[in-house]
């Protein structure tokens, strides 16, 4: 591996025209195509297996034309103090809110509040229902705007107006502002971490060139693989995170050969071969992570995790190749600023200019301190953790709602009129579908179902069973009394599902927004040991090939364990219990978004993997050099521990500057990630890491032979360089062979 990485990277230094132009015209190529490519059509949201998608699906069948998964939207009014929704003037108002409404496109149907009785029992408050054809995330943007325009005429009447429903639901915002936060914050730590100029811009500029490709590829894709916006913002987060870091890695070490005293285009083939190696099996990390979503059979799960994984093989193809041909424009000027135009001549090893002995750096300190006291540094990092970790066991899963958004969103503002018109459950009606194909008698079976809904607790409302054109088919509409996120609807929909359907003499099924809610989070919950179990086992296997050995892949998978724990028990402190919201900008708390778990599994541990490998790597190749497990562990931290803290650094800044976005999801996942990325690289494998190491030994490397024999030799650690470099040294001894 190291050989032949040694090699490409220094044919992409003397063919640095062409590798640069290549990469160029990538993007441009994906950028055009990007701009012409069709606008993204309808994006479907299916969850296949649960009941909830089978009941839209039955539906579709035995109701054609109802769009049983189109958009709602509802518009909520409230009559000004003193007046009730009843008054003559009011009612005129809403008729032209209705009429207006119905001539609109994509519009199936829309409910008057008056012949519904969908006004409140005091009469200050009244909606309408309106039905599109196109599922939410489907819709025009000019229905959208129509429907938030229609209630302007209401308004000015002076009544008050606010539209809710997920007709209106809010597309994931990237985050513009974040992103280009992230990207100053990365900038400045790239300065000070590699004090050059030129050094700090490279990383940035071939990691915005990933990202452009593959954000690009994506908006090309989307119409054709039904891919929707928080595609493109996931594979853009990795992206630049992943980009950032495999660069720095790899300009890292070209200073460290530099220092050496070898020319430019040997310091090239080594950073490429040695560090290249190290982000060839970070990168494979992290794809193995966010390919296996697909194992979670989540159709939307399965897109996002491709497209990202694909952006990060972008990522390390260009770290492998744009990085050493930029690398040849640069030269020296790579170096701190004051070094740049002086030729490093070679010193003797542990000494620095004029052969004075060299100041240990902060790494090498840090690990020395760490070896000095391995027990009580692992005690200290792991109770840490774990104390952090303790909220986990009070998290609960479910998906945001309109309760969830801002109080200055008019969905929020509706749902809470509704809230106070009707009660929290109207926000979040269940749909009961009565398939009595082979029932007797289909109306005495939906009578029964319904009569026996009436029963539960928390139900407030049970509508009369509606019947299509065959008569072999019902719905039946049950409003809850608590809102749709609470564990009282969660209970009321198994309680219907477990007790009522076993009763019935029909098929009964549970669906609507909150049911699919439910069903979603129970199936990523039941899917997170399997994918945990694949995701670890593959990556523990291929750490096995890159160390050659048993325990310290072990040790990282456990680390990386105590890591997402503390994550995900900082998570649900803050946006679950509320601590630290407001500074947050967290407005409501809630249940934890239902794919945040197996999400930052399958994220985290990629990237976990990634400063795992960077730092344990030069601990590997400095103990296969010969030097003593401990002075190992020294010599891995004072050349990799700065980097690796940087790359931390600028990893939690990128992942942080999404925490400014005003989408709850996004904001949710940038702080996980974010908070993920702290604990990992500064407990796990700042201190956790080297203590564990340091109590293990020489035990640490031990590798069973004939595994050892068995397994592929992929030389991460460059020993076929040295080997060749020593060949090379006296080359006249090998002629004076010839010669006799």
């Amino acid at each position: 591996m190291a050989t032949f990485l040694y090699r490409l990277g220094r044919l992409a230094y003397r063919r640095r025209h062409f590798v640069a132009l290549m990469w160029v015209a990538l993007l441009t190529l994906a950028g055009v195509g990007a701009v012409n490519a069709p606008a993204a059509g309808s994006t479907s949201f299916s969850i296949p297996g649960t009941e909830a998608q089978k009941a839209f699906d039955l539906l579709e069948q035995r109701f054609p034309g109802a769009s049983a998964d189109g958009a709602t939207g509802r518009m909520v009014f409230k009559a000004p103090e003193g007046e009730k929704m009843t008054d003559a003037a009011n009612k005129a108002t809403v008729a032209k809110t209705v009429k207006e409404l119905s001539d609109g496109s994509e519009v199936v149907s829309v409910t008057d509040p008056f012949t519904t009785h969908a006004v409140s029992k005091d009469g200050t408050v009244a909606y309408l229902s309106v039905k599109y054809d196109a599922p939410a995330v489907g819709l025009k943007d000019a229905t959208k705007d129509a429907l938030e325009a229609a209630g302007d005429d209401a308004r000015a009447a002076g009544l008050t107006v606010d539209v809710g429903g997920d007709a209106l639901q809010a597309q994931p915002d990237a985050g513009g502002i974040g992103e280009a936060v992230g990207l100053a914050i990365a900038a400045v730590v790239l300065v000070i971490t590699l004090g050059s100029m030129i050094a700090a811009g490279l990383p940035l500029l071939t990691a915005i060139i990933g990202v452009g490709i593959g954000v690009s590829t994506i908006s090309v894709l989307a119409k054709a693989l039904d891919l929707g916006d928080t595609t493109s913002t996931l594979a853009a987060m990795i992206g630049l995170a992943v980009g950032i870091d495999y660069a720095l890695f790899i300009v890292s070490r070209y200073r460290a050969e530099l220092a050496e005293g070898r020319d430019r285009e040997e310091a090239v083939g080594r950073a490429t071969g040695t560090a290249g190696s190290a982000v060839v099996f970070a990168g494979l990390t992290v794809v193995i992570a966010l390919a296996g979503l697909s194992v979670v059979n989540v159709p939307m799960l399965t897109k996002m995790g491709l497209a990202a994984a694909g952006t990060v093989v972008i990522a390390v193809l260009i770290a492998l190749t744009m990085i050493p041909a930029l690398l040849g424009y640069a030269g020296r000027k790579v170096r701190p600023a004051g070094e740049k135009g002086r030729k490093p001549a070679g010193k003797a090893a542990g000494s620095g200019k004029s052969g004075k002995p060299v100041k240990p750096n902060l790494g090498t300190r840090w690990a020395s301190f760490v070896i000095r006291r391995p027990a009580a540094v692992l005690l200290l990092g792991v109770l840490g953790l774990g104390a952090v970790a303790l909220p986990v066991s009070q998290l609960q899963l479910g998906l945001p709602d309109d309760g969830s958004q801002p109080t200055s969103t008019t969905q929020r503002r509706a749902y809470d009129l509704l809230s106070e018109g009707f009660g929290p459950g109207f926000n979040g009606p269940l749909m009961i579908v009565v398939d009595a194909k082979h029932s007797d008698d289909p109306k005495a079976a939906a009578d029964t179902v319904s009569d026996g809904i009436k029963g539960l607790k928390d139900v407030v409302t049970v509508t009369p069973a509606t019947f299509n054109k065959a008569g072999d088919t019902a719905t039946i509409t049950v409003v809850p009394g608590s809102k749709p996120s609470s564990t009282q609807t969660e209970d009321l929909v198994h309680a219907i599902r477990d007790d009522i359907a076993s009763k019935a003499d029909a098929d009964v099924l549970v669906t609507g927004t909150t049911a699919l809610n439910i069903d979603f989070s129970q199936k990523l919950s039941d899917a997170l040991i399997p994918y945990l179990a694949l995701v670890v086992g593959l990556a523990f296997l291929l750490l096995i090939v890159v160390f050659r050995s048993v325990l310290v892949p072990l040790k990282a998978a456990l680390g990386f364990l105590l890591s997402v724990l503390a994550a995900l028990g900082a998570v649900v402190a803050v946006f679950q219990w509320g601590w630290l919201g407001g500074l947050l900008g967290v407005e409501e708390t809630g249940p934890i978004m239902s794919m945040m778990p197996i999400f930052m599994v399958g994220v985290v541990f990629g990237l976990a993997m990634d400063y795992e490998v960077f730092l344990v790597t030069r601990m590997r190749e400095a103990y296969v050099h010969g030097e003593s497990p401990s002075q190992a562990i020294v010599t891995g931290f004072k050349h990799s521990a700065r980097v690796v803290v940087a790359a931390a650094v600028i990893m939690m800044a990128v992942f942080g500057g999404f925490i400014s976005s005003g989408e709850s999801m996004i904001k949710m996942i940038g702080f996980g990630l974010a908070v993920a990325v702290f604990f990992d690289a500064f407990v796990v494998r700042m201190a956790i890491v080297p203590a564990v190491l340091a109590l293990l030994g020489h035990r640490a490397w031990w590798l069973p032979k004939w595994l050892d024999r068995a397994l592929p030799n992929v030389d991460v650690e460059g020993e076929g360089l040295r080997t060749q470099a020593e060949k090379d040294t006296d080359p006249d001894e090998d002629r004076e062979l010839v010669r006799v």
